[in-house]
């Protein structure tokens, strides 16, 4: 009696199947891999919300209080390094070139030189203009911090 109500309950939802079906037979999805995004390009400065650097003044006090939540990552002394590379003198370094600091190969082979102009981008998004940076920072979207950052960085005393 069992093996009749479950032979009886399998034809009722093969029958289901069929109903709901247009009769062919689906092909497994194929799993598509997205390719890791490029990397902009060193004089590539476009931002997202598309304001430029050159239309703000940047204050190096408000600045200093906007770097306290990069502070955990990043020191402004020369020589020390945290989870992420010292800060001092940035502005016209080389991507990638701190001593002592292990990078990821993303930032080791950017060929950037840190422009004030490259900063503001960067801060903006910075895995959109490094993809494969180790630095895990979703970013800054307001553009006038940015600009205080910046401020900040050149003098940061």
């Amino acid at each position: 009696m069992l093996k009749a109500k479950a032979i009886a309950l399998l034809g009722i939802s093969a029958a289901i199947v069929a109903a709901c079906s247009d009769g062919s037979v689906s092909q497994p999805e194929q799993v598509v891999v997205a390719e890791k995004p490029a990397a902009l390009a060193a004089s590539d400065v476009t931002t997202l919300d598309g304001t430029m650097l050159q239309n703000f003044v940047g204050n190096a006090a408000n600045g200093k209080a906007v770097f306290a939540q990069c502070s955990m990552c990043h020191a402004v002394d020369a020589g020390l390094n945290k989870i992420g590379p010292s800060l001092n003198g940035v502005i016209g370094r080389k991507s990638g070139s701190v001593a002592g600091f292990s990078y990821s190969a993303a930032n080791a082979n950017s060929g950037f030189v840190w422009t004030k102009e490259k900063l503001f981008q960067h801060l903006e998004k910075p895995q959109r203009v490094m993809p494969g940076t180790k630095m895990m920072y979703a970013g800054l979207p307001d553009a006038q911090k940015r600009a205080d950052v910046i401020a900040y960085l050149e003098a940061p005393n």
